[in-house]
């Protein structure tokens, strides 16, 4: 069974919780989600683009304990 307001209108659940914004920590909006903006959405690619964003990678010869030749 399903809970209706008084006024005979529909109650709407969101899908997912409202987070802030990953660049500036506004609420996001839904049209550029995860984002509050398209200038932050645009901001956060450059970066990506950029090479700002990198995951670190130690060499093979590193991780068994020997040093290299």
């Amino acid at each position: 069974m399903s809970s209706k307001p008084a006024d005979g209108g529909a109650t709407v659940t969101p899908l997912r919780p409202r987070r802030p914004c990953p660049e500036c920590g506004r609420p996001s909006a839904r049209d550029s989600f995860p984002f509050c903006s398209p200038r932050c959405k645009a901001v956060d690619l450059n970066r990506w683009l950029s090479g700002a964003y990198v995951i670190p990678v130690r060499d093979d010869d590193e991780e068994d304990g020997t040093p290299p030749a």
